[in-house]
């Protein structure tokens, strides 16, 4: 089995009213009993906890450094103050990552885009477990990764984008193939991203190995891991499921611009 994670943009922040609670008795209902508020936020829990120090906003908006990475945390939408904070934060014609179920835009503010999305998370079937080719990523291997993200496009990957948790990666001939990393951490949890394997290497299951290498890192700390992915990767979602991770809610990826 092999994934690709290939979501063109991860969620911000999901409502309560965007959840879709899984049935009783179903893999999706031993997720949802781990239920943890962070992760209805979990862009804000992390650069309010964890990533504190990355972090770059005020008391309603914040967002990580434009070399790390393009997502950002709302405190709360429904605040009479977070258009003009997210203005505040982003300046004038900015395009700015939201996930909300409807928003209702102020004058001057338009749509991006807008696409379904899911997260699934960590059950106990999901045998974590260390890579034997797996090697530790860092600093050294940026052009190396950015090179990889650029061929297979996971989702957003930039030049400090390593500074965020663990990175790890499977080298032939001394070229860098397959990778997997830490993004967010919201308390109790850490996501993992950037999976990203090359077309001439795919189906030999290296992704679903990095993935739980990355799972056996974050187990080992005491959280449990995370995966964002859009609704119409259905073949990594289906992977991440064989693995043993589970839906927990469906939600919207989008964005809008400031006026």
């Amino acid at each position: 089995m092999d994934l690709q994670d290939t979501p063109s943009v991860e969620p911000l922040h999901v409502s309560a009213r965007e959840a879709d609670l899984p049935p009783n008795g179903s893999d999706t209902a031993e997720a949802f009993s781990g239920f943890d508020a962070s992760l209805d936020n979990p862009a804000w829990s992390s650069l309010t906890g964890h990533h504190a120090d990355l972090a770059i906003g005020n008391e309603l908006v914040r967002r990580f450094p434009e070399d790390v990475s393009p997502f950002v945390g709302i405190k709360d939408w429904d605040h009479p103050d977070v258009w003009d904070a997210i203005l505040e934060v982003f300046g004038h014609g900015a395009s700015v990552g939201v996930s909300h179920a409807d928003p209702l835009l102020p004058e001057g503010w338009a749509p991006v885009f807008s696409i379904p999305g899911v997260q699934l998370v960590q059950t106990e079937r999901v045998r974590a477990r260390p890579d034997e080719e797996a090697v530790e990523l860092g600093a050294a291997d940026v052009e190396d990764m950015l090179a990889l993200t650029e061929r297979s496009r996971p989702g957003p990957f930039l030049p400090r984008t390593h500074v965020l948790g663990r990175y790890v990666g499977i080298r032939r001939a001394g070229r860098l193939i397959a990778m997997a990393g830490e993004r967010l951490h919201p308390a109790g949890w850490t996501e993992i991203s950037a999976v990203a394997v090359d077309e001439d290497h795919r189906r030999q299951g290296l992704a679903s190995r990095l993935v739980l290498d990355v799972a056996f890192g974050i187990q080992q700390r005491g959280d449990r891991a995370l995966i964002h992915a859009a609704a119409t990767n259905t073949s990594a979602i289906t992977g991440y499921e064989k693995l043993g991770f589970a839906l927990r809610r469906r939600l919207t990826f989008g964005a809008v611009r400031t006026p």
